[in-house]
């Protein structure tokens, strides 16, 4: 490790971390997306409204449902480190490893996120852990490093 670089602190276990600007775009995009939908609705005319029949206001609420839930599952993906192991959800889906299963963390430049090699020869993602979040998601690989490592 560089010199310059400080030893991460790897004492206060639990510690968690989360996307930082993949939440904040899905936040912010989605409000402006949500509002700009609603107030083109609210000005269109009640003749213009009333020719939208119930088929293509329930593909226009599913589609809002169904952009709603991707961001949310990219904004509660999560790496949380505690004695026992590492817990990784990546949207849905949520898998728990035991510190002997995880044998390195990669994070290489131009990647979009860090993965995880496992004992068993595979490979996990962890998309808590952008590379577009920059000296945040560095500092997080270090702090794992040092946990795989101890």
């Amino acid at each position: 490790m560089p010199s310059d670089m400080a030893v991460p602190d790897v004492s206060s276990l639990p510690r968690t971390w989360r996307p930082f600007g993949a939440r904040i775009a899905v936040i912010v995009l989605g409000t402006i997306l949500l509002m700009l939908c609603t107030f083109a609705w609210l000005g269109f005319d009640p003749e213009v409204r009333a020719k939208f029949t119930f088929f293509q206001r329930s593909t226009l609420v599913f589609l809002g449902l169904l952009a709603g839930s991707v961001g949310y599952a990219l904004g509660r993906s999560r790496v949380v480190a505690s004695e026992e192991g590492l817990a990784v959800v990546n949207g849905y889906r949520r898998r728990d490893y035991e510190w002997p299963e995880v044998l390195a963390v990669h994070l290489p430049p131009g990647a979009p996120w860090a993965t995880i090699d496992l004992a068993d020869g595979t490979t996990a993602s962890l998309l808590a852990i952008q590379g577009s979040d920059g000296d945040r998601a560095r500092g997080a690989v270090r702090t794992l490093r040092a946990l795989i490592d101890r």
